[in-house]
C-alpha cells in the first residue's frame, strides 16, 4: 500500500510488485490541527476501503530519518503551511516514530521518507544527476545521483530572496497571491538559480502545481505525473538508498 501524505490531502492505494494500482485511489481533505495521533488515526480510516496489503510505503512532507519525524512544516501549525505554529504541536512531532506508529495501527511492516523523496524514486530516469522538485502547497526537493537518493534538500525553507523563503515564494499561497502570470516567472527564475548551483543532468517538476506551469523552463525541465508520488513508494522497499 503506498499513502502520500500532504498539506492539503491524505491519499492512498493498494499496488502490484509492477506498480499497477489494484483499486481506486482513496483521499480525504487533511484537517488541522494535526497532532501525530490523529494523523495515525485518519490514515487508518483511509485505507479501511482498500484491498488486503502486505506492506506500507508513506511520503510524507518533512525531514524523515529511518521512519521517525525530524521535521514536520505543515502539522505544527493550527491550520497548515503559513498559519500560526502551535509550540504545543512541535512538541508532540518532534522525533516521532510515524513509521512505528502506523505499523502498530496496520497491522504490517511501514517505510516512512520524504515525499519528494518518494515522487523523485516513481519519476527519475536512473541516469546521471536528476533534480527532483516539487510545487504543491509548499516546495519540495530531492537530488538522485544514477537513481539513487543523493541528497535531500530541505529547499523550502531557504531563502531565495531577503525576506523569502521557496516555500513564501513558490508555495500555492503564493500563487494564489501574485497571480499565475508572476508565479510562472517566479517559477522559471528559481529553476535557473537550481540549474546553476546543483547542475543536474535533468530537472523533474512534479507535485500539485506542476500543471499549472506556462514558463518554457528550457530543455533540461520535464514536467512529472502525480502518480509518481504513490507509485515511487516501492522504491521504499527495492534498495534504491531511501533511508
Amino acid at each position: 500500500m503506498a499513502i502520500d501524505i500532504g498539506g492539503t490531502g491524505l491519499k492512498a492505494t493498494v499496488l502490484d510488485p509492477a506498480g499497477r494500482e489494484e483499486h481506486e485511489r482513496v483521499r480525504i481533505p487533511t484537517t488541522f490541527p494535526c497532532p501525530p495521533d490523529k494523523l495515525v488515526a485518519d490514515l487508518a480510516g483511509l485505507v479501511e476501503p482498500l484491498p488486503p496489503y502486505d506492506r506500507v510505503s508513506v511520503g510524507f512532507p518533512g525531514v524523515v530519518r529511518r521512519g521517525r519525524i525530524r521535521t514536520a512544516p505543515a502539522f505544527v501549525t493550527v491550520a497548515g503551511l503559513g498559519s500560526k505554529v502551535d509550540h504545543d504541536l512541535v512538541a508532540a512531532w518532534a522525533d516521532v516514530d510515524l513509521a512505528g506508529a502506523l505499523a502498530k495501527r496496520l497491522g504490517k511492516p511501514v517505510q516512512v521518507a520524504n515525499d519528494a523523496d518518494v515522487q523523485g524514486a516513481g519519476a527519475v530516469k536512473g541516469e546521471g544527476i536528476e533534480l527532483v522538485i516539487t510545487l504543491g502547497t509548499g516546495v519540495g526537493s530531492a537530488v538522485f545521483d544514477d537513481g539513487k537518493l543523493a541528497l535531500h534538500l530541505e529547499l523550502a525553507h531557504h531563502p531565495i530572496k531577503t525576506d523569502e523563503t521557496y516555500n513564501d515564494y513558490l508555495g500555492d499561497a503564493a500563487r494564489k497571491k501574485v497571480g499565475a502570470k508572476r508565479w510562472n516567472k517566479r517559477v522559471a527564475k528559481a529553476i535557473g538559480l537550481l540549474d546553476l548551483l546543483i547542475t543536474p543532468d535533468a530537472i523533474l517538476i512534479g507535485g500539485g502545481n506542476a500543471q499549472k506551469i506556462t514558463a518554457d523552463l528550457g530543455p533540461k525541465v520535464s514536467l512529472v505525473d502525480n502518480d509518481d508520488g504513490l507509485l515511487g513508494g516501492i522504491k521504499l522497499w527495492d534498495g534504491a538508498g531511501m533511508e
